[in-house]
């Protein structure tokens, strides 16, 4: 050989071992990532104690915001919260990251974070939650997709991505009709979820979750096609594909209702359960089916047929004695702010406050309030802001902040922390975490 083609082979060996050595590189770096969240789990695990202490996580959807114009106010700020403030003179306040800096989480990754699971290793579908949530028992294989119902203009645009939040009762019969769809070999469910959402899953061979949303998240343009993101999900994409073909058809009358998007294809998840890596006894109170949905995946308890703010605290009253943690949930500071409604959203966030005080007559050991992720106005969108974020108990070391906001946050004696962790932060407020170490 002579010495050109040595210098050749010699070349692509160390190319092929330098591509070998970032590889498990790589690899070494996702298996640490992985064995420290396991680490976690298996830490609270060991250290897990047992009292009659309460925590309650109230969860407001999409809290954070920011100002409409440069120097303004966001949306907490300019609410009246007298109860929160009071809350603030007691408590501990900082700024919650959802997933990692700069990236602006879906309301599941969200939630996954905020009850201590890391959200970059337990992934789930917004369908598969959407599914959970209304009691349907997904089995191995089954994909679950969260559809919305929109309106099509005369140019098959979007010109509504959620037919004018259509309500409950006018969309139910719209999804059951679509359970006339029919394509050979896969089993399809159809089930009413709330106002523009309903869930579609499909049975069958070959189904694989990674499809592609539909909804291409701005009006004026066509739904997208589904498309498979790897080829165990080729057939799932072909199924979907046929199923918006023949809801076409059968919608196409409807003057709000014509169409619909299909969004967060996924498959069954498996996750451990709140008593097994917190020891709790967990209860979730919340309206919308896609927050049941994984709380159950968690293993908590729904309990409640609560459709109101106050008829919440309702079933937390009559709860009480029952359960060791409650998540809390309240939509409304998101959808506001999904819609640019910035006084709406103020008005969400002062009706917050006025509950408040029902919570504290209870005495929990812990309270927290927070949300998922941010929903500014300004935005119209979930955001990568970091989330506002207050702990009260007996035993924090309160900061010197009077009232509850973004400003304050930034520097809150929490500081600025991965959401994963809060709920490390409400077990060691509640006793509930005994000493690692000798």
């Amino acid at each position: 050989m002579d010495s050109t083609l040595k210098g050749s082979a010699c070349l692509a060996d160390l190319v092929k071992f330098a591509n070998s050595v970032k590889q498990k590189q790589r690899n070494k770096k996702h298996n640490q990532q992985w064995e420290n969240t396991m680490d976690m789990h298996t830490l609270t695990r060991e250290l897990q104690l047992s009292n009659d202490s309460k925590i309650v996580m109230l969860v407001a959807d999409g809290l954070g915001g920011l100002p409409m114009t440069p120097g303004g106010k966001t949306e907490l700020e300019s609410a009246k919260i007298p109860n929160l403030s009071a809350l603030a003179t007691l408590g501990v306040q900082g700024a919650s990251i959802p997933v990692k800096p700069g990236i602006a989480p879906g309301s599941g990754p969200g939630h996954l974070g905020l009850f201590g699971y890391d959200p970059l290793h337990y992934q789930i579908g917004r369908g598969a939650l959407e599914a959970t949530g209304i009691g349907f028992e997904l089995q191995e294989g089954d994909v679950a997709i969260r559809c919305n119902f929109c309106t099509l203009d005369a140019n098959g645009n979007i010109s509504d991505r959620r037919a004018g939040r259509i309500s409950s009762e006018e969309s139910a019969p719209l999804a059951i009709s679509l359970r006339q769809v029919k394509i050979p070999g896969i089993e399809i469910f159809v089930e009413p979820v709330k106002e523009h959402r309903f869930v579609v899953v499909f049975r069958g061979p070959g189904l694989g979750g990674n499809v592609a949303d539909t909804d291409p998240q701005k009006t004026g343009v066509p739904p997208l096609a589904p498309k498979a993101n790897d080829k165990a999900s080729e057939r799932t994409a072909e199924v979907a594909k046929e199923f918006l073909v023949q809801a076409k058809k059968i919608l196409a009358s409807h003057p709000k209702a014509n169409f619909h998007t299909m969004r967060g294809f996924a498959n069954k998840p498996a996750l451990p359960s709140y008593q097994e890596v917190y020891g709790l006894k967990a209860a979730a109170i919340a309206v919308y089916p896609m927050y049941k949905g994984l709380a159950r995946l968690v293993g908590m308890d729904v309990v409640g047929q609560a459709q109101t703010l106050a008829e919440q605290i309702d079933t937390l009253e009559q709860l009480w004695s029952k359960y060791d943690f409650f998540f809390i949930h309240f939509k409304y500071t998101d959808s506001t702010g999904e819609d640019g409604n910035f006084a709406e959203k103020v008005k969400r966030i002062e009706e917050l406050d006025s509950i408040m005080p029902r919570i504290a007559k209870l005495k929990p050991t812990v309270t927290i309030v927070t949300g998922d992720h941010s929903t500014p106005s300004f935005l119209q969108s979930h955001s990568w802001h970091p989330v506002p974020t207050l702990l009260v108990s007996d035993c924090c070391r309160p900061d010197p902040h009077t009232t509850f906001n973004e400003s304050t946050c930034i520097t809150g004696g929490l500081g600025h922390f991965e959401a994963q962790y809060l709920m490390t932060l409400a077990m060691a407020n509640a006793g509930r975490l005994g000493k690692y170490g000798a």
